[in-house]
């Protein structure tokens, strides 16, 4: 594979693998649909007129959901709700987005907050690499309304799909910093493992 600036000229095998025909508009587009939710956030950031950070986080977060939504659409794929998010889905296989650092650092360093959604950690659970047999491990008697919830959650998503991560960090006033998508096992103590990782470029940024 040609490699230009760093970055490779076409989808990676791994690419091709997951998305398909897709993979080289999708690897194209992800870069710059976080480049148009850094530019939105950053002027909700300013709008809102506070000292704080949080604006810009959780804007950020919901915008690259839904540009990353409006990706698939694009590409004629389908975008499914689990629990109130969409998330793209691409040749049966789901992005997940998350910034896991305001400043750059390596993805090898990136942890699920403490008080991440229990459907966040078994969206990784269940659809990451290595999942378990079945959807939970559970016996009869621990069924309650949450986890009943849970599972028509997954069952939303597909039982077949698989996670691809796209882990970046991103900040206000410097906007993207690094993006990397691929394969992250989550582990015990809220830390990823990556069975495989790629790194996307960063697109230019036009401030809203």
């Amino acid at each position: 594979m040609a490699v230009l600036g760093g970055f490779p000229v076409g989808p990676s095998a791994w690419a091709v693998e997951r998305f398909g025909r897709h993979a080289g508009a999708l690897a194209a587009a992800v870069p710059v649909q976080l480049a148009k939710a850094h530019a939105k956030a950053h002027a909700a950031h300013l709008a809102a007129g506070l000292k704080k950070r949080s604006p810009y986080g959780v804007a950020l977060a919901g915008l690259v959901r839904e540009h990353l939504a409006e990706t698939a659409r694009e590409l004629g794929e389908a975008v499914r709700d689990v629990r109130g998010y969409e998330y793209a889905m691409i040749n049966d296989h789901a992005l997940f987005p998350f910034r896991y650092a305001d400043r750059p650092r390596s993805p090898d360093r990136a942890r699920l907050p403490a008080n991440a959604s229990p459907t966040r950690q078994r969206l990784f659970r269940v659809h990451g690499p290595q999942p378990p047999e079945g959807l939970f491990d559970i016996d009869e008697d621990l069924v309650t309304e949450e986890y009943l919830g849970l599972h028509e959650a997954f069952e939303e998503l597909g039982v077949s799909t698989r996670l691809v991560c796209v882990f970046f960090t991103a900040e206000a006033e410097n906007g993207i910093h690094a993006i990397h998508w691929g394969d992250a096992h989550l582990e015990p103590d809220r830390t990823f493992t990556w069975p495989y990782r790629e790194q996307l470029p960063v697109a230019p940024v036009r401030m809203e």
